[in-house]
């Protein structure tokens, strides 16, 4: 039996979102290093550089347009997830014992957590989002005709948009590339991908090991909620090679990054 995790629209957005960040990623790292062998062969794939510039204001204004529709989606059509409880991405207490008893399972000091629906550290993902692309997209938006924003902003305020907004950006990719990558779907219960976020379903042998409190909460309901179909072994396929697709582009980027760090600072 198969219970569903994340509706449609979630798996939408989440794909979408997705979608953007690694386009972002790619585009920007093409724009900082347009001076290594790397920047250029990535400007290629645009035109050159100034393909790469239209291509990465296009997606920002995109990225943050996409955010904005997501919280529109909330407020218009799921006003009970704005109150915390067990089916929202509101943090509330439960959380933070939820995450010292989870490092106290990883320190052999007592026993797994019997987590909720949304775990403590899917909570911090689902936030993560919303200040990075309010500190990227909000100096990026400055930054998309500095000329016509000199206008209205001392010249000041466009330098530190320029320093937030390279700063969050490595910040973002580091944490996506190298911790939820790996939280995600390197898990020995997950690897070698977590197909909840594709399918929209997890077995329910698996919310019975990993989710103890929601499997309860489930069974106290009388089975009032319904079996969803699983992915088939071909759309299995199709998405494990695009999620590792996806997963090994960030590494890459990841790898890169650090080597022109290494080499030329920040």
């Amino acid at each position: 039996m198969n219970i569903q995790r994340f509706t449609l629209t979630q798996r939408v957005f989440h794909a979408l979102m997705a979608f953007c960040f690694m386009a972002q990623s790619i585009t920007g790292f093409a724009r900082l290093y347009g001076e290594s062998v790397w920047g250029e062969r990535l400007a290629g794939f645009f035109g050159g550089q100034a393909g790469v510039l239209a291509a990465h204001k296009a997606g920002g204004i995109f990225m943050v347009a996409l955010l904005l529709a997501h919280v529109l989606h909330v407020l218009f059509t799921s006003p009970h997830g704005l109150v915390p409880g067990p089916d929202s991405m509101m943090p509330r207490m439960r959380d933070v014992s939820d995450f010292f008893r989870h490092v106290g399972w990883m320190l052999g000091l007592n026993k797994h957590p019997s987590l909720e629906r949304f775990a403590y550290w899917e909570k911090f993902d689902y936030w993560a989002v919303f200040w990075g692309v309010a500190i990227i997209g909000g100096s990026g938006l400055l930054l998309v005709d500095p000329v016509a924003s000199a206008r209205y902003v001392p010249g000041w305020w466009l330098n530190i948009a320029l320093a937030l907004h390279h700063d969050e950006a490595f910040l973002a990719m580091g944490y996506i590339f190298l911790i939820h990558f790996t939280v995600a779907h390197m898990r020995r219960s997950r690897f070698p991908m977590d197909m909840a976020i594709v399918s929209g379903c997890m077995p329910m042998d698996e919310v019975r090991h990993e989710r103890g409190d929601w499997e309860a909460r489930l069974a106290a309901s009388g089975g009032a909620v319904a079996d969803v179909s699983a992915l088939t072994p071909a759309g299995r396929g199709v998405a494990l090679c695009l999620g590792w697709a996806v997963v090994l582009c960030g590494w890459l980027l990841a790898l890169w990054g650090l080597g022109e760090v290494v080499r030329h600072g920040l």
